[in-house]
């Protein structure tokens, strides 16, 4: 990797005018990125990375997003001057996005026109740069496919967004991303919601690509066991500053700021039990001095004395397993088979089946935590569904209480809707955005009768409020007006409304940020312990199960490959698979980090 400056950005501002008055989301950031070289922004939500990778490129969103300030100098090639692309006439910049600078969004889905056959998506960004004839630009996609390892180049290009899984359509973000050989490549939460597996293909994919067209990246997360992977230099963001920077390995070994230390404590460990997940509460406060200007005070508490005093000793997790299996299942599921009809022939008749749950059994005791882990398109969704009987089976048995839920009407079943919930991965689609959300969380107490009136409801639905941490004011605003936690806090008091015995969690914490995320598994567990929850916890995540776990179920194909104690199953993995998962986790290790920078070049200064 060259020395050479590639991108030099100088007191970038950029606000969000609103009613309320001005938000500075990026408030006089200033760094350099270097030709091939990887430099990872991990900051929570809110942080303003994803802002200030937008105002690189000039997309911040309208209509009160707007640069106020400071310099984005871009040097085409060694020892040119720096072209200032905020000064830039507007049809320029067309030139500078695709052609110098490209962009990887979060969501793939989102980013993909539903209507378009993918490979023409990436074949239209190479006509429209490199005014090339449409047959010449279809090879070149399907040599962009092939380059990042898509099966079946040929089908991918016919196919739409719709027909590819997650990881496919990353793929094909980033061969769009790729078409014109940029300088810089934007990734923004690139692997967020993936599979561990995936977004660890995705990320060799993305390293390798590095190494062979010399490109630079600016890679966007909120996990820094992500940025381990990757990166060569770290900038770690706040309310819209870097409050620390310097080279990976110095970052992950030898953090300076507390906020960087809480973000690296945040995140489950793997190698023992806490009780709860240490937050960014513990290592920081902010505080306003005496002109009134916010300032972040450090805790004296160490990483190693907090999560010293929320360990759980190994025998302590066998007495709890042991307790637990003394009394009766609180649900079994015995056979289970979910198949859904595939191809049909000119009669309707189904040629085939998908075979989602493919013969499943097993049991869950009061109180406990069942892990449920997989990959997408394991049957683990499947499974939770059936078991509320949201999806019909096929065969098979699923005895809650010794009932069997496949047999029940739909009147016979309403008596348990209020002792099964389910807390859904995306809030924001879960809850109805016409509704506040104090109305939200009323409205099944209504459908059910329960309490004497609205004020009672009302009253209940502010006690809910202040149980999942958010203020009574919060009951008169609607779902848009608050972030990913805090709409799964709202879900999480939704599914409480019923007084709930058993809750399936279906990869309810996935996309949050990892701060974020230990705050919501936190409450869970506090919930679990209050009220003695039975949970089904379902999560590609295999470090989340293990925290929340007292057993672990690994699903593969519809089927269980293993079964046991969560820590066992961690500590000693019988099957490939399983071992597959455990090796796909980023652990940010400074072992691992020290061995993948003597592979390859390792920035200094």
């Amino acid at each position: 990797m060259s020395k050479d400056k590639i991108l030099e950005v100088k007191g970038l501002q950029t606000s969000f005018f609103t009613d309320e008055g001005e938000v500075k989301a990026v408030d006089g950031v200033s760094f350099t990125i270097h030709r091939g070289e990887t430099v990872g922004i991990v900051g929570e939500s809110g942080s303003g990375k994803s802002v200030t990778s937008l105002s690189i490129m000039r997309l911040v969103p309208g209509p009160g997003g707007q640069i106020v300030g400071g310099q984005v100098l871009y040097y085409p090639e060694s020892q040119s001057p720096g072209v200032d692309l905020l000064k830039v006439p507007r049809r320029q910049m067309q030139h500078y996005r695709g052609n110098e600078i490209s962009m990887i969004f979060q969501e793939p889905m989102s980013s993909l026109n539903p209507v378009f056959r993918c490979g023409e998506q990436v074949a239209e960004a190479i006509r429209l740069h490199q005014k090339v004839e449409a047959g010449i630009a279809r090879e070149k996609v399907m040599a962009l496919f092939e380059k990042v390892q898509l099966p079946e180049p040929g089908r991918m290009y016919e196919a739409y967004p719709h027909q590819l899984s997650g990881g496919q359509k990353q793929r094909v973000m980033i061969a769009m991303a790729l078409s014109c050989s940029p300088g810089i490549l934007i990734a923004d939460e690139p692997t967020t919601a993936l599979d561990v597996t995936v977004q660890k293909a995705i990320l060799d994919l993305m390293n390798g690509l590095k190494q062979e067209l010399q490109s630079s990246i600016i890679f966007i997360t909120h996990d820094l066991g992500v940025i381990a992977e990757i990166a060569d230099r770290v900038m770690v963001m706040y309310q819209g500053r870097i409050v620390e920077e310097g080279g990976v390995l110095d970052i992950f070994s030898n953090p300076q700021h507390p906020y960087t230390k809480s973000l690296l404590a945040c995140r489950p460990p793997l190698g023992y039990r806490l009780r709860r997940l240490p937050v960014v509460s513990d290592f920081m406060e902010t505080v306003a001095n005496e002109e009134g200007v916010l300032e972040i005070r450090e805790k004296k508490a160490s990483v190693e004395s907090v999560l010293s005093a929320v360990k759980v000793p190994a025998h302590e997790s066998q007495q709890r397993l042991e307790g637990l299996k003394e009394r009766a299942p609180l649900l079994k599921v015995e056979q289970l088979k979910v198949w859904f009809p595939g191809t049909r022939n000119f009669w309707g008749k189904a040629k085939g089946f998908v075979k989602a749950v493919d013969g499943v059994s097993f049991d869950v005791f009061p109180g406990e935590t069942l892990g449920l882990v997989g990959e997408s398109g394991c049957g683990k969704t499947t499974l939770g569904r059936s078991i509320l009987g949201l999806t019909r089976t096929t065969e098979g048995q699923i005895l809650y209480k010794g009932q069997d839920i496949p047999k029940l009407s739909q009147d016979e079943m309403k008596p348990l809707r209020q002792e099964m919930q389910i807390i859904f991965q995306d809030p924001y689609s879960s809850l109805n955005p016409r509704l506040t959300i104090g109305k939200a969380i009323m409205e099944p107490m209504e459908v059910h009768g329960l309490y004497n009136g609205e004020d009672e409801r009302r009253e209940r639905a502010l006690q809910l409020l202040d149980i999942v941490n958010m203020e009574p004011k919060f009951f008169n605003r609607y779902p848009h007006e608050f972030s990913g936690g805090q709409r799964q806090r709202v879900a999480i008091a939704r599914a409480l409304a019923l007084n709930p015995q058993f809750i399936i969690c279906d990869e309810s914490v996935s996309a949050l940020d990892v701060s974020v995320q230990a705050q919501v598994l936190n409450l869970l567990m506090e919930l679990r312990e209050k009220y003695r929850f039975t949970y089904i916890f379902i999560s590609h995540d295999l470090s989340v199960v293990k925290f929340m776990s007292d057993r672990m179920v690994v699903m593969n194909n519809g089927k269980i490959e293993e079964e046991g104690p969560a820590d066992e199953i961690y500590a000693n993995p019988q099957r490939e698979y399983t071992k597959k998962l455990i090796e796909a986790i980023p652990k940010g290790r400074v072992e691992d980090i020290e061995l993948r920078l003597s592979r390859g070049f390792r920035h200094s200064e």
